[in-house]
């Protein structure tokens, strides 16, 4: 089992900037990637995010270029470094981890971005 706690989450006017932390603990061995996924109200959860143990990283168009996802092997976390923050930026940020083919998700963290 593989438990992820998330922090950092909050309300930041546009154009801000905000970090999210992903803390991983437990069976950790073998993870395959570390990402960062995102729901709107009335939206599908979608990808913001992902970080590969090779050291690849993938992002959606919509955040390529202000986002930058990254890790702390150390502290067995994960971040999300979210600039020039848009109101449609505005979620609940999910923490993801893969591991032998089981996705294991976080409860989400609340980002909120005022125009």
């Amino acid at each position: 089992q593989v438990q992820l706690v998330e922090s950092g989450g909050g309300l930041v006017q546009a154009g801000g900037s905000l970090r999210l932390s992903c803390a991983v603990s437990g069976s950790i061995f073998s993870i395959n990637t570390m990402g960062w996924y995102r729901q709107a109200p009335g939206k599908q959860r979608e990808l913001v995010a992902v970080l590969t143990t090779g050291g690849s990283t993938t992002y959606a168009a919509s955040v390529k270029g202000r986002f930058t996802i990254s890790r702390d092997n150390t502290k067995n976390t994960v971040y999300l470094q979210m600039n020039s923050l848009k109101p449609e930026d505005t979620a609940v940020y999910y923490c993801n981890v893969n591991k032998a083919l089981v996705g294991y998700w976080g409860q989400g963290t609340q980002v909120t971005v005022s125009s």
